[in-house]
C-alpha cells in the first residue's frame, strides 16, 4: 500500500505513514447489536454483569439494573450522592460494590437490591473521587483506588466484619463523619465554625455528605489508616485489576507455576504496578513504564496485562518475566476508557465511539462505531442463551449497547490457552504482519541522497521507531549531525535468568538507494507480490530483513522465549557513507548498553539456493581527483594546442595508478594483502563448482584490493568543441585484510600528487578523500559464528555456504571496534535480487525462513554453553 502522494512535477509530497503493524483489515464482521438501553441525557461511567441483570452506574447518581431476559429496567440503586465512577461484584456474596465521586462505597444485594454496608475511606473526602474497584474473593477483601493517589482496602471476612461491628458499638469506631472545612461551612460573615449542620449545598456543589443512618439502616464501616498506601502512584488511581482474574467475561486460569493472587493498578503517572495481596495488604512487586499518558483501563488473561493509555495506546506486558510484549497502537491520541477479554481475544473501546477486536496475534479483526460519543465502560458476559456472549458498552451518549458477537476458543487451562494464543505465530497471521509491515515500510521513499527525501528519512525513522515499539520493543531516535537523518535505537528485553543475558546488536538501515522509474516494472515504492517475490525499493536492501529479524524477537516475546536482549541500531544514511554514524554510537553508548556481539542482514547469496553465510566485506577509499586550468573553458579551434590541457593531465594522471598487468601502481601497496590459505582455496574450489565461475575470479571479487575510476565530469557544455577548465574524476579503492586504510588513503594521495608533479603542468591537482570504509573479516570458529551456521543448516536443511562480499559495509568494523565483539553477517537476499537496480526484490520465502534461522539462533546465543565458551 502506498502512502505517499505525488504532484505532477514527480516531487513526492511526505504524508504521514499508518503507525500500526496490526492488519487494518477486518477479518470478522463487525457484531450484531442486540438492544439499546438508557437515557441518551446520561453519561454511563460504570458498567457490571451478573447471569442476570446488567449494572450500569453514571452522572445520574443512580445505578441503573437491567433485566438480561427483558431487557427493561429493573430498579435503580439510590443512596450515591455523586457519580457512579466504578462498579464490582463479589458474585460468590452476591454482592455489588458502587465507588462515586461523594467519596464513599455503597454495597448492595443483588438478591434483594437492599443497601448492605457503607464504606468510607481513609480520610472520607479528603480521599477525592474513588475510581476503581476490584474484589479479591481469596481474601474477602475490597480495593479502592483514589483520586488522591492513595490505594485503600477493607476486609469483608466474617471475622472482619464482627471485628468492625464489635468497635462500632463500643464506640472505638464512629460512623460519624468528620465536618468537612469546605462543604460545612458557613458564609463569612456570620462568623460560625463549620459543622456538618450548614447545610451548604447548591445546585452547583456537590450534594449532602451526611450518613442517614436513620433512613439508611445501612452498617457503615471506616477505612483505618492501617489499610492505606499513601502515593500509591503519582497520580490518581484510575483502574485496579486483580490477577488471575474473575468474572463471567474473563474466564481466566492461574498460571503453571502456582501464582497467588496479585493485584494491578494503573494511574495517570503512566505506570501499572503489581502488587502481591497478602492479608496485611498490597506488597509492592513490580513497576511497568508506559510512557504513554495515563493508564485509564486495564485487563488480564492469564500472566499477560493489556494497559489502556490516554495516547491510544494499549501496552502488552508479561507478568512472569516482566517484559514487555508488544505495543498495540488502536489510534494515536484517542484514549483507550475500558478493555474487555473474552478468553484470548480483546476488546478495545476509544473515546471516539469505535471499538475494535483483537486477535492473540494483536491484529485488528473486527472494528466499528459503537457509540455517538466516548465509550467510557464495558464488559463482556453471557448472554441469556447457552454458550452465548455479548458485550456491553456504555459511553456518554447515555446509553447502554448489548453486542452479540462469535466467541473465540474456550480455554479450559494455561496450557490449552498458551497454544490457541501463540498458535498463529508460525501461520499465515504472523507472516502477515510481517509482509503488510514492509508494505507500509517501503511505501515511504527514504532516499538519503536527495535532499527532497530529507523528509521522508524523518518519517521512515519515526515509523520504523513505532513499529520495533508495538512489536515489543522499548524505542526511541537519536540525532545524528545537523541535517542528517536520525538512528533508531529499540531494544527487545529478553527474559532473566540466572546468567546475565547476552546482549546482541542488530545493525541495518532504513535508507534506499533512489528508484527511478525508468525500467521499473511497477511502482518501486509499493510492494508488489508476484510468482513468490516482493518487489519494491529496499525490500531486500534492506527494509525486508530489518522487519523478519523484527518480527523474530517478537514472536521469541509473545512465547516468552526470547533468552537474550536484542538491540536493534538502525541508521539512515548507509547508502551515503553513514556520516555521524560512529560519533552518534559514542555519545549514546551508555544508552546503547554493553553488547556481546553484532548481527546485520546485509547482502545475498551467492547463488539462487542453497543458503549462505557472509565472513568477509572488502573495505573502500572514496577520492575526488580535480585538475584545473584556473581558466574558464575555451575553444578547441581557438586555444587547441595553445594550452595544456586538464584533460590530459587527467588522462595521464589515471593511468599511472595502474601498470600492464591491471594491478595498482601505488607504491607497497600489496604488501600488506592476506595470503590465500589452503583451506581458502578449498572454498573457492567448492563454491566454483556451485556457481560455476573460476576460483579466481571469487577471489578478485572478495579478497583481493582494486581500484576503479567511476566517471569523468568536466566543466561547461561538455561538447566536442569545448576544452574544460576543469576536470574531475572520482576514484575508489577497495582494500582486504590486512591492509591499513589510513595508509592506503596517504599513499593514494601521495602518488597522484607525485605523478602529477613529474609532469610540470602549469594546471593545479587536488585530492580530497570523501569517505572510507574498513574492512571486515568474521571469525569462523567463534562459537557464535558456530551457533549461527547451525541454526541456517537446521532450518534450510543444508549446510550454508561460507562467502565474502566485495562491498563495503562502513559501520560493522567500527561497531567491532567500539564495542569490544565480534560481527556476524546472515544474509537474506538472493543473487538476483538485484539490490540497487531496477525490480529490485526478495523471495517471500527468504524472509520467513530467515525469520527462523534468527529464531533458532537467538535461543542458540541464549544458552550459558555458548557464551561460556565464547568468553
Amino acid at each position: 500500500m502506498n502512502t505517499y502522494k505525488r504532484v505532477s512535477s514527480g516531487t513526492p509530497t511526505a504524508t504521514i505513514p499508518p503507525p500500526s503493524v496490526s492488519k487494518p483489515v477486518p477479518s470478522l464482521p463487525s457484531p450484531l447489536l442486540v438492544h439499546s438501553l438508557g437515557d441518551e441525557n446520561r453519561s454511563v461511567l460504570s458498567l457490571v454483569a451478573d447471569a442476570e441483570h446488567i449494572y450500569a452506574g453514571g452522572q445520574c447518581q443512580d445505578i441503573s439494573v437491567w433485566s438480561k431476559e427483558t431487557c427493561t429496567l429493573k430498579t435503580s440503586l439510590r443512596g450515591h450522592t455523586g457519580s457512579i465512577l466504578a462498579l464490582e461484584l463479589a458474585e460468590e456474596k452476591r454482592w455489588l460494590f458502587s465507588a462515586s465521586g461523594d467519596s464513599t462505597v455503597r454495597i448492595w444485594s443483588t438478591a434483594n437490591f437492599e443497601q448492605i454496608y457503607i464504606l468510607y475511606p481513609y480520610l472520607e473526602t479528603g480521599a477525592g473521587d474513588l475510581f476503581s474497584l476490584a474484589w479479591n474473593s481469596s481474601f474477602q477483601i475490597i480495593y479502592i483506588g483514589c483520586q488522591n493517589t492513595s490505594l485503600q482496602w477493607f476486609g469483608f471476612s466474617e471475622d472482619q466484619i464482627g471485628q468492625q461491628i464489635r468497635e462500632t458499638s463500643s464506640g472505638v469506631s464512629t460512623p460519624t463523619r468528620k465536618v468537612h472545612k469546605f462543604f460545612d461551612s458557613y458564609p463569612q460573615y456570620t462568623h460560625k465554625p463549620a459543622d456538618r449542620f450548614a447545610n451548604n449545598f447548591g445546585s452547583l456543589s456537590p450534594p449532602s455528605l451526611e450518613r442517614d443512618m436513620s433512613a439508611n439502616p445501612a452498617l457503615a464501616f471506616d477505612i483505618p489508616a492501617s489499610n492505606v498506601i499513601d502515593s500509591a502512584h503519582y497520580g490518581y488511581v484510575y483502574c485496579i485489576a486483580i490477577v488471575p482474574s474473575s468474572g463471567t467475561d474473563a474466564n481466566d486460569i492461574h498460571s503453571e507455576s502456582g501464582r497467588c493472587d496479585q493485584l494491578l493498578t494503573g494511574s495517570g503517572d503512566e505506570t501499572v504496578k503489581l502488587w502481591d495481596c497478602v492479608s496485611s495488604g498490597p506488597k509492592l512487586l513490580h513497576t511497568f513504564e508506559c510512557s504513554h499518558g495515563a493508564v485509564l483501563s486495564l485487563a488480564v488473561r492469564s500472566d499477560t496485562v493489556f494497559a489502556g493509555c490516554q495516547d491510544g495506546y494499549v501496552k502488552v506486558f508479561d507478568l512472569e518475566t516482566k517484559t514487555l510484549v508488544r505495543t498495540i497502537i488502536v489510534q494515536e491520541n484517542v484514549d483507550i476508557l475500558s478493555l474487555s477479554m473474552i478468553h484470548s481475544d480483546l476488546f478495545t473501546c476509544s473515546a471516539n465511539g469505535q471499538v475494535q477486536r483483537w486477535s492473540p496475534s494483536f491484529n485488528c479483526t473486527s472494528s466499528w462505531k459503537a457509540h455517538d460519543g466516548i465509550v467510557l465502560s464495558s464488559v463482556i458476559t453471557q448472554s441469556t442463551e447457552a454458550n452465548s456472549f455479548v458485550l456491553v458498552t456504555g459511553a456518554n451518549d447515555g446509553f447502554v449497547k448489548i453486542w452479540d458477537m462469535a466467541v473465540p476458543l474456550e480455554a479450559n487451562d494455561s496450557e490449552m490457552f498458551i497454544e490457541h494464543a501463540f498458535a498463529h505465530l508460525n501461520g499465515d497471521d504472523d507472516h502477515d504482519t510481517l509482509t503488510y509491515a514492509l508494505s507500509t515500510f517501503v511505501s515511504i521513499p527514504s532516499v538519503s541522497s536527495d535532499p527532497l527525501h530529507r523528509e521522508d528519512c524523518r518519517q521512515a525513522a519515526i515509523w520504523l521507531k513505532k513499529c520495533l515499539h508495538q512489536l515489543g520493543a522499548e524505542s526511541a531516535l537519536l540525532p545524528t549531525c545537523e541535517m542528517g537523518n536520525p538512528l533508531v535505537l529499540a531494544t527487545f528485553q529478553g527474559t532473566q535468568g540466572e546468567q546475565p543475558k547476552p546482549r546482541i546488536l542488530f545493525y541495518g538501515h532504513y535508507d534506499v538507494i533512489s528508484a527511478p522509474r525508468d525500467g521499473w516494472n511497477s511502482d518501486p515504492f509499493t510492494v508488489l507480490g508476484r510468482n513468490g517475490y516482493l518487489y519494491g525499493r529496499g525490500v531486500t536492501d534492506n527494509k525486508g530483513p530489518i522487519l523478519a529479524i523484527a518480527c523474530a524477537a517478537a514472536e521469541l516475546l509473545r512465547r516468552r522465549a526470547l533468552g537474550v536482549d536484542l538491540v536493534f541500531l538502525i541508521e539512515g544514511e548507509e547508502e551515503v557513507g553513514s556520516t555521524g554514524f560512529v560519533d552518534t554510537v559514542r555519545k549514546h553508548k551508555a544508552q546503547i548498553g554493553r553488547i556481546d556481539a553484532i548481527l546485520l542482514s546485509n547482502s545475498t547469496w551467492i547463488t539462487e539456493y542453497p543458503p549462505c553465510i557472509t565472513y568477509g566485506l572488502r573495505g573502500v577509499v572514496h577520492a575526488t581527483v580535480a585538475i584545473s586550468s584556473g581558466a574558464p573553458d575555451q575553444h578547441s579551434g581557438v586555444e587547441g594546442g595553445a594550452v595544456v590541457e586538464p584533460m590530459l593531465d587527467m588522462i595521464r594522471l589515471l593511468a599511472t595508478l595502474t601498470d600492464n598487468q591491471k594491478r595498482v601502481a601505488i607504491p607497497r601497496f600489496y604488501e600488506s594483502v592476506r595470503q590465500q590459505t589452503e583451506d581458502e582455496k578449498q572454498l573457492y574450489a567448492l563454491l566454483s563448482q556451485v556457481t560455476g565461475s573460476p576460483g579466481s575470479v571469487l577471489s578478485s571479487r572478495w579478497r583481493e584490493p582494486s581500484l576503479t575510476v567511476h566517471n569523468l565530469v568536466v566543466s561547461g557544455p561538455g561538447n566536442s568543441t569545448v576544452i574544460p577548465g576543469t576536470v574531475t574524476a572520482q576514484v575508489s579503492l577497495r582494500i582486504v585484510p590486512d591492509q591499513d586504510l589510513e595508509s592506503v588513503s596517504r599513499s593514494l594521495v601521495s602518488h597522484l600528487q607525485a605523478s602529477f608533479n613529474s609532469s610540470q603542468s602549469p594546471n593545479a591537482l587536488s585530492v580530497t578523500i570523501e569517505r572510507t570504509a574498513d574492512w571486515w573479516l568474521g571469525d569462523l570458529d567463534d562459537p557464535l559464528f558456530i551457533a549461527l551456521e547451525s541454526a541456517i543448516h537446521e532450518e534450510w536443511g543444508v549446510q550454508p555456504l561460507r562467502i565474502r562480499e566485495g562491498g563495503s559495509i562502513p559501520s560493522i568494523p567500527n561497531l567491532e571496534k567500539e564495542f569490544g565483539c565480534r560481527a556476524l553477517h546472515l544474509p537474506l537476499g538472493q543473487s538476483m535480487d538485484r539490490a540497487h537496480l531496477p525490480n529490485e526484490r526478495i523471495s517471500l520465502a527468504n524472509l520467513r525462513r530467515g525469520k527462523s534461522v534468527v529464531e533458532r539462533f537467538l535461543a542458540k546465543v541464549a544458552n550459558a554453553d555458548v557464551l561460556r565458551v565464547r568468553r
